[in-house]
């Protein structure tokens, strides 16, 4: 979800673009409690009516799935909610006793009266408010989404859009956005009328993308970019990337299913075979589409590497760890860790979400069933390569970290090109409660030698700017020719100026793209 925010004069430049849908933010109690709903049926169990007392706890049990509007039917596994008739302070004493037990900064939660917060700003404050030495916030992860979104965005990868990937350079008039890439089959992807990468938006529904900071204007600009509902039809003046001249391309928003794996290939390269493949989201479909893509390079004989993450914010981390063995092979791999997660100091032994002992994620040979159960598991396929190159930037995240420091930890040569990753070494299990996916902080990940300690990321072993102005997967695209260079030469090229130079108004290393949360993250999924 884009959002544009109209900003009175005080010299700030005028309207930003946040467009993080579902942040958790500061939030202070209602100068009068929420209205709450007459009081559901009583269990017979006194500990869960009994007051808020600071510092005292009672096990989240006692309160999961007591909701103020219970949900009936059945959830995406065909199985009916666990909902009961409960109450706002049910919710709120469940938000407060699994922040306690499994956050991973439990001890610098401040302890406030569940029934002075509804649910959602409730939610915001429970979390630490330390700030990194640079003055980042120390945990600037933690949002929520409704499970029917989660659900489809995790399972499926389907979001209602255009299937445009927008790239923000700059969030303040002049404001500059082109796009970073298109989805297959979806409605920005058609050839003749839809988009490319580089394309420049100049108009939304005849409103100034650039320069317009009114009230009015900007609603027209959010709707226009992010569409509520499928049926939504937008018209847009775009700059094209090629010819220069300005367009005008009408699209209709509908449910998109996003293609994680895209544009797997051979390049040749001074006698060698260069594979090649897009990565953009650690999504359950992902699984089968790395399997095939690597089956493929397999039988090309591939002898060298390219993975393209630079706009890959994470996911899940078994199928990272599945991608860095279809990377090294069995021989590279057998008995060694590929991350270990570490929990809060209450759970030093066991997971305090599944309840199995902490175990290291091995390095995955087989096939999971992130979608549904493969049985029996699929082998899968592997290059058996001592290096690899990934091109990554600021908008390279969480699990996709994981995939490099993984690597490193059993010594391949994982060549990084392009941009400083954006350094989030955390994770988390989606939890659901009467509805919605909370998503807080409960471990860090290290690799095999330790190492975890990334928060402002990993650096590039040759820094390159993002080329909009070829496609990705063109060998003549910066980072990829970078990669292609190095993979010869051995030494980091020349940085191109122009154009090609253009980073993020905020500077170098802040993303440009604005993908839902739940895609920027290291996501745990119960065995």
């Amino acid at each position: 979800m884009a959002v544009l925010v109209a900003c009175g004069g005080g010299g700030d430049g005028g309207s930003a673009v946040s467009f993080w849908p579902n942040s958790g933010t500061d939030a202070t109690p209602p100068t009068t409690p929420p209205t709450a709903p007459p009081d559901a049926p009583d269990d017979g169990d006194a500990l869960r009516d009994a007051p808020w007392v600071e510092g005292v706890f009672r096990t989240a049990s006692l309160y999961k799935d007591r909701c103020a509007a219970p949900r009936t039917g059945t959830g995406y596994d065909g199985k009916p909610f666990a909902d009961k008739a409960g109450r706002t302070l049910d919710e709120n004493n469940w938000l407060r006793a699994w922040t306690n037990d499994t956050y991973l900064w439990y001890d610098e939660v401040p302890d406030l009266d569940p029934a002075r917060y509804a649910t959602a700003d409730y939610f915001d404050v429970l979390k630490t408010h330390a700030v990194t030495p640079s003055g980042r916030d120390k945990d600037q992860f933690h949002f929520t989404y409704t499970t029917e979104e989660w659900d489809a965005l995790s399972r499926a990868g389907s979001s209602v859009g255009y299937g445009a990937q927008w790239a923000f350079f700059a969030d303040r008039p002049p404001r500059d956005l082109l796009v970073a890439y298109v989805e297959p089959d979806s409605p920005a992807s058609v050839p003749g009328v839809g988009l490319r990468r580089g394309d420049q938006v100049l108009k939304v529904n005849g409103i100034d993308f650039v320069n317009d900071n009114t009230d009015a204007g900007i609603d027209i600009l959010n709707a226009g970019l992010a569409p509520a509902a499928p049926g939504t039809r937008t018209v847009f003046i775009v700059r094209d990337v090629v010819s220069g001249i300005e367009r005008e391309v009408t699209l209709t928003a509908t449910a998109v299913t996003s293609m994680p794996v895209q544009n797997v290939k051979i390049l040749p390269n001074e006698g060698r075979k260069v594979g090649y493949l897009q990565f953009n989201d650690h999504i359950g479909p992902a699984e089968l589409q790395l399997k095939t893509a690597m089956e493929w390079l397999r039988a090309q004989q591939a002898t060298e590497l390219v993975v393209d993450l630079r706009y890959n914010g994470g996911g899940y981390l078994d199928m990272a760890s599945q991608l860095a063995f279809m990377v090294a092979g069995e021989t590279k791999t057998r008995g060694k860790t590929f991350e270990t997660v570490r929990f809060n100091n209450k759970h030093t032994e066991r997971d305090p979400v599944t309840g199995d002992p902490l175990l290291p994620t091995p390095f995955w040979a087989t096939t999971l069933g992130f979608l549904a159960p493969i049985d029996p598991p699929q082998p899968l396929p592997s290059l058996d390569l001592r290096r690899v190159y990934v091109l990554t930037g600021p908008d390279t995240c969480s699990a996709s970290e994981a995939f490099i420091n993984g690597l490193r930890g059993i010594d391949i040569d994982v060549v990084q090109i392009g941009g400083t990753t954006c350094g989030k070494p955390y994770g988390f299990y989606p939890q659901d409660n009467c509805g919605t996916t909370y998503f807080s902080v409960q471990f860090q990940g290290v690799n095999a030698k330790g190492f975890g300690d990334y928060p402002d990321g990993l650096a590039p072993t040759c820094a390159m700017p993002d080329d909009f102005g070829h496609a990705l997967g063109d060998p003549a695209e910066a980072r990829l020719a970078a990669a292609l260079s190095h993979q010869v030469t051995g030494v980091c090229p020349a940085v191109p100026g122009g154009r090609l130079a253009k980073s993020a108004a905020s500077g170098p290393d802040a993303p440009l793209l604005r993908k839902p949360e739940g895609l920027r993250n290291r996501i745990l999924r119960p065995r």
